[in-house]
């Protein structure tokens, strides 16, 4: 009940307090003020701060929606409500207050100072038409002597003119005497309207004798011009008067251009004919006279500036060109900084008489060409220097104790890395300088070096494939192959196969490093085309060319041996073959073409670091490592069928013995290239035997080269359990394709190759 008794006094004041601010901010009240929507509607009744707003309703909803307690923070919100409007009333009650009273003084001042001011204007407006008055007398007395006065003064200037009509030839004669000629003209065109009023009448005699000097003058003016003696500024003023003269001087325009255009040449030619240092291009006075020349030729035809442009881009494209020799004879980064300082000041000095040329930016474009021809040059200089240590194909010597394949290899592993860290360390000099012109082209130097980089490796790849027989040219299949393989060293391909592994092991990581440290960055080249270095894929590209040139250098070995057993295998008739005597030649031969390849081999190749395990006999007799299955039956010899029995017996049980892996994965060392070697050797024999029929005679005599080469192959080789099994091959399958199966006797055996071994020491003992 309290709450509703104390309602009505709080929204009267509210309302009055809400009335009072309208008025004082000007809103419609009627309308509603901002209560009402923006469509003219009115607020609803129960809306507090609407026009028609309905206490009892907004009180009825209050009671609904809120508890008491919800009652009761209401009332303290709405008080705290009216406290403030009252407040803020108040505050703008006391601010108008203040505005009006400030507003009473102001209007008062400005009565005070009114006062008097009308009497002030109108003493000064009396003042002001005197003045006028006595201004106009004044003007009225002295126009008739005003008028006299400059009629005597137009009289005195006319007569002052005529008198120099009348002295004007004399002056201009003076002026001859002087080489005073600008002088001259000024005269006589101040004096040529004279003589175009009066020339025929009153003036005749001054008009022809002034045209007469003239004539003198214009002749004078014309050998200024021409003569070579004369400053290019003297010979500019020449053509400037002659042209106040109306003289035609398109024709003197051309001859001085023609001339010009010979002296840009003799300089030239000078810089080309004179034996000049590294560091210039032409001679130093030439620019100097250069840009006095294009000043003075702007200055006298203002139309020559196409003409004049294409010049000085001809002349700075000529110090380019002599720059570009240099560059081909590989001069040094040191001097191609000077030549491109020098060239870089003229172009200062010329773009300050030129600037239309845009010579700092045709320079900007020419030096970009000039550093990418000279990155590419240095490219180019080391692939070549390169290509002629490949050239030069060594040779072993026999009984020589030089490697020459070792000398080989370190010398183009040397001109590979060493080379290619000197052109980085002379490509950092241009990025180091501070140089203006290539502080701008740091970013494409960057991209440069990388595309350099990237560029030669790729080029030396494919030059290496080329001298191996690998590349395009020599496809696999092709005719052409078999013969660059005959032209091709076979110690020139191992020792690429090696350079190629120290290149994608050692070279491109170590370069990698530098161009990272000097050379990151760039970004001139466009995203879509990738980084300008890629080491992983020329690590990929030299990883691959070193297997192929291996294999390469395998399979040269491998059919210079299998020539050596054709011509063996095809040359008898192995079924007339006579009874062995001893070891045939063929096996000299192939001893020594592996010599040739150990030899080889260890000059480039490593020793594996691990080493297999080597089978030993039990004793040194020659017997022992000569013991086999068919050994062991030795009583059944004379039995045809028996012996073919017991092979028929070894092929069963070799069906059950454990898979031997010939052929593995080669490896970049000297047992694992020689036995490869070695394996396709043996299995070329092999296939060569499986080829013939022979009879026993034929039989025992590659039985006895077989024995004799066991004990020797397992030399050059570090498993003997291989060479073991693929001789056992051999064996069978010569007593596969015997017709008479019968092997020699032990002794026989024993005895064919101790003469054998006594020849060979004997030999080495001579030798």
């Amino acid at each position: 009940m309290a709450l509703e008794n104390a309602s009505p006094p709080l929204d009267e004041k509210a309302k009055r307090t809400r009335d009072l601010l309208a008025s004082f901010y000007s809103t419609n009240t009627s309308g509603g003020g901002g209560s009402s929507s923006s469509s003219g509607r009115l607020a609803p009744a129960d809306s507090i701060n609407s026009p028609n707003f309905d206490s009892d309703l907004y009180m009825s909803i209050l009671v609904q929606k809120l508890k008491l307690d919800g009652l009761l923070q209401k009332h303290v919100e709405m008080a705290a409500e009216i406290k403030n409007l009252d407040t803020d009333l108040q505050m703008l009650v006391y601010e108008n207050y203040n505005k009006f009273i400030s507003a009473t003084d102001t209007i008062k001042r400005m009565k005070s100072n009114i006062v008097g001011m009308e009497a002030n204007m109108e003493h000064l407006l009396n003042k002001i038409m005197s003045v006028q008055s006595k201004s106009d007398v004044v003007n009225t007395s002295l126009f008739e002597k005003r008028e006299h006065i400059e009629k005597l003064h137009r009289t005195r200037n006319l007569l002052q003119k005529v008198q120099f009509i009348y002295d004007l030839p004399a002056r201009l004669g003076r002026c001859i005497k002087a080489e005073a000629y600008a002088d001259a003209v000024r005269f006589f065109t101040g004096a040529k309207p004279v003589f175009e009023a009066y020339g025929d009448s009153s003036f005749q005699e001054c008009k022809k004798a002034s045209e007469e000097a003239m004539d003198i003058v214009i002749h004078n003016l014309q050998e200024k011009l021409s003569s070579e003696s004369e400053p290019i500024e003297a010979r500019a003023e020449a053509v400037v008067l002659l042209k106040q003269l109306n003289f035609p001087v398109d024709n003197l325009k051309s001859k001085l251009l023609e001339k010009f255009e010979d002296c840009l040449l003799k300089f030239h030619n000078q810089s080309e004919e004179v034996e000049i240092s590294e560091s210039d291009g032409l001679p130093k006075a030439s620019i100097g006279e250069f840009s006095k020349t294009v000043h003075a030729y702007l200055i006298i035809f203002p139309d020559s500036e196409a003409r004049l442009i294409k010049l000085a881009q001809d002349f700075f494209a000529k110090r380019y060109g002599i720059v570009q020799q240099h560059i081909n004879r590989r001069t040094s980064a040191a001097n191609l900084l000077i030549m491109l300082w020098d060239i870089w000041n003229d172009v200062s000095v010329m773009d300050e008489v030129l600037s239309e040329a845009a010579l700092p930016v045709y320079c900007l474009e020419a030096a970009s060409s000039i550093c990418r021809q000279y990155i590419n040059t240095l490219f180019s200089h080391l692939l070549n220097e390169i290509s002629d240590l490949i050239r030069i194909q060594p040779r072993l010597k026999e009984g020589s104790k030089e490697s020459p394949l070792q000398i080989a290899l370190e010398n183009i592993k040397k001109a590979v890395f060493q080379g290619s860290m000197d052109l980085l360390v002379e490509f950092r000099q241009l990025l180091d300088d501070n140089f203006e012109l290539l502080v701008k082209l740091r970013d494409l130097l960057r991209d440069c070096v990388q595309e350099g980089f990237q560029d030669f490796y790729h080029k030396l790849h494919q030059h290496f494939l080329l001298l191996c027989g690998s590349g395009s040219l020599f496809t696999k299949g092709s005719s052409n192959d078999s013969v660059q393989a005959e032209r091709v060293q076979t110690g020139l391909v191992l020792v690429l196969a090696q350079v190629s592994v120290y290149i994608e092991q050692a070279a491109i990581p170590r370069i990698t490093e530098e161009i990272a440290a000097y050379f990151s960055g760039g970004g001139v080249r466009a995203y879509e085309r990738g980084p300008a270095f890629v080491p992983g894929e020329i690590c990929r590209l030299f990883r691959s060319a070193a297997e192929k040139f291996l294999h390469r250098y395998i399979n040269m070995r491998s059919q210079n041996l299998s020539t050596i057993l054709k011509k063996r295998f095809t040359t008898p008739n192995w079924i007339k073959h006579k009874e062995p005597r001893e070891v045939n030649m063929f096996v000299d031969l192939l001893l020594q073409e592996l010599d040739g390849v150990v030899a080889e081999v260890r000059q480039v190749l490593q020793r594996s670091l691990t080493r297999r395990h080597r089978r030993s006999d039990s004793n040194g007799s020659t017997n022992s490592s000569r013991s086999n299955p068919l050994r062991e039956d030795k009583f059944s010899r004379s039995n045809t069928q028996r012996a073919k029995s017991q092979f028929l017996e070894s092929h069963l049980a070799k069906l059950f013995e454990q898979k031997m892996e010939i052929f593995t994965k080669v490896e970049y060392t000297q047992e694992s290239v020689v036995s490869t070697i070695v394996k396709l050797c043996l299995k070329s024999l092999q296939e060569f035997v499986r080829l013939q029929t022979l009879n026993r005679s034929g039989y025992q005599q590659i039985q006895l080269d077989i024995e004799f080469l066991k004990n020797l192959l397992k030399e050059y080789v570090d498993d003997e359990a291989i060479i073991d099994f693929l001789l056992k091959e051999v064996i069978n399958a010569a007593h596969e394709r015997c017709l008479d199966p019968i092997p020699l006797e032990p002794p026989i055996l024993d005895k064919l190759i101790n003469a054998k071994i006594s020849k060979i020491r004997d030999q080495k003992i001579n030798a």
